[in-house]
């Protein structure tokens, strides 16, 4: 589901989530626990696209990601919408495993992992910052790796 500041909302079956148009990407995966996976090779839908599809009001500034495990995390939207961030189901030529988020998880690679939300089922797009589990538990609202931004 995409919902909240938009002027199309929409709920999308697996079937035409599969029929968007799909990205290939490499990048890379950083985990907040240091560790990064360099050129890892995804395939999903760009968050872009989806934001283009239910046409994203003006006064939008971010996104709260909700996964079917309860979790939730925020983005600004200015990071949310680069081309590299992926609703990705696919890894290194493979299904996504269900233990990383399969069938589905955003993938950040700007950003600490954390941002991108495992088992994703709906994206609200907000007018104002709310922050995500993690970020009221004490880390980093902005989470860039390359500036150890992990916690607050």
């Amino acid at each position: 589901t995409l919902n909240g500041a938009v002027d199309h909302p929409v709920t999308l079956d697996w079937n035409e989530f599969m029929g968007l148009p799909q990205t290939d990407d490499i990048s890379d995966f950083h985990c907040v626990t240091t560790w990064s996976k360099l050129n890892m090779n995804w395939v999903g839908v760009r968050l872009l696209d989806l934001a283009a599809l239910v046409q994203v009001k003006d006064n939008a500034t971010h996104i709260l990601c909700y996964g079917y495990d309860e979790y939730t995390t925020n983005i600004s939207l200015e990071e949310a919408l680069k081309p590299d961030v992926l609703l990705a189901h696919t890894v290194e030529g493979k299904p996504l495993p269900r233990e990383h988020g399969g069938p589905v998880r955003m993938i950040t690679p700007q950003l600490y992992a954390w941002k991108g939300s495992k088992w994703i089922n709906r994206i609200e797009f907000l007018t104002h910052n709310k922050l995500g589990f993690w970020e009221q538990n004490g880390y980093s609202d902005t989470a860039y790796p390359w500036r150890d931004d992990r916690y607050r």
